[in-house]
């Protein structure tokens, strides 16, 4: 006996502009804009890749491809009103939608008007879908630290509270790239204007790189932060100054950072204490959306209908979103719990956290 994960109230804090695109919408831009994709871009299997180098390169190449499909302010409106549709369908009341406005630039007349599009765009989907969608403006490690800089200014002063505006600042790409310690100065940008700083790591590397991150970025969360937990040590700073982790297990998989999703250690982080925001990372590569991340957590690691509600309170308590709005959320969450169950598809009930 269990409840829908799709009717479950929760927020989404690790979705990516471009990799949240739908697989038919990507293949419809391509056709007007005369593109021609890869073979594996035109179609739903999910990508498996390894965590090396090649590997990483391959994933980098199909998401520059599928990005380069992006030519208008009118595609740039259409990505957010599909993902927050799609969010919408799987119970997702709040999204963070993280978006690098240096890759859509040169197509609309710089990063402010690109910022700009997606943030009208933001309100818009909002008053269209009832998902409230704020924005991460994300830096790329593989620029050079001053476009981060240049970039938590645009930040800055967009920054603001509720759906339409800027919420967080990130740093995304190749956790292997760059020196991470070179960013700080536009993550001190981004917290003097009151963002939340949400680096990737903890991915590709383990926890050294997380460690890393913590004393010089001063995370409020860590994009993905999976691997903490290779370390106690590292793991129990974590919790102990409350950084939330965006764990993204079908993004973990599909890059060869676990060998499948009950190997993705969901379990043990939370049982550590630690806050756990499930995300989709990029769908339009990895398959499957923010729904099926909760399904995995029930199926692949016992989670029941009340870890689950605490998977999603999570989520919401981790987010940028108004307190009142967390508030409603919580209390959307405990109404969920209290509805009654119905018999799942496996016919299986999970264990309680």
């Amino acid at each position: 006996m269990t409840r829908a994960v799709e009717t479950l109230p929760k927020a989404h804090l690790h979705l990516h502009f471009t990799g949240s695109m739908r697989t038919s919408t990507l293949l419809e831009l391509a056709e007007r804009h005369g593109i021609r994709l890869p073979a594996t871009l035109s179609s739903q299997a999910m990508i498996t890749l390894s965590p090396d180098a090649r590997g990483w390169f391959r994933f980098q190449r199909l998401y520059d491809a599928a990005r380069a499909c992006v030519r208008t302010a009118d595609d740039m409106r259409r990505i957010v009103l599909e993902a927050a549709a799609d969010d919408a369908a799987e119970g997702s009341r709040w999204l963070e939608l993280q978006v690098d406005p240096t890759s859509y630039a040169v197509h609309v007349g710089g990063i402010t008007p690109a910022l700009e599009v997606v943030l009208q765009a933001a309100r818009d989907a909002t008053a269209l879908t009832g998902t409230q969608i704020a924005v991460v403006v994300a830096a790329s490690r593989i620029r050079h630290p001053l476009d981060a800089r240049t970039l938590a200014r645009l930040a800055a002063r967009h920054a603001g509270e509720g759906a339409g505006t800027v919420v967080g600042f990130g740093l995304s790409n190749d956790e292997r790239r760059g020196e991470t310690a070179e960013f700080a100065g536009a993550f001190d940008i981004a917290r003097d204007a009151g963002l939340a700083c949400v680096p990737h790591s903890g991915e590709l590397l383990g926890p050294q790189h997380v460690e890393t991150t913590l004393r010089t970025l001063r995370p409020d969360r860590l994009g993905h932060g999976v691997r903490s937990g290779e370390d106690p040590r590292v793991l129990e700073r974590v919790v102990a100054a409350g950084i939330a982790l965006e764990v993204c297990p079908t993004s973990n998989v599909s890059l060869g950072v676990y060998p499948d999703l009950p190997s993705v250690p969901l379990r043990e982080l939370v049982s550590a204490g630690a806050t756990v925001a499930l995300g989709a990372d990029d769908p339009l590569l990895f398959g499957p959306r923010l729904a099926a991340q909760y399904r995995s957590a029930r199926e692949d690691h016992g989670f029941d209908d009340e870890g689950l509600a605490g998977l999603a309170k999570a989520s919401i308590s981790a987010s940028r979103a108004p307190a009142a709005t967390k508030a409603e959320l919580h209390a959307a969450v405990d109404d969920w719990l209290a509805s009654p169950a119905e018999v799942s598809e496996r016919g299986t009930r999970g264990i309680a956290v």
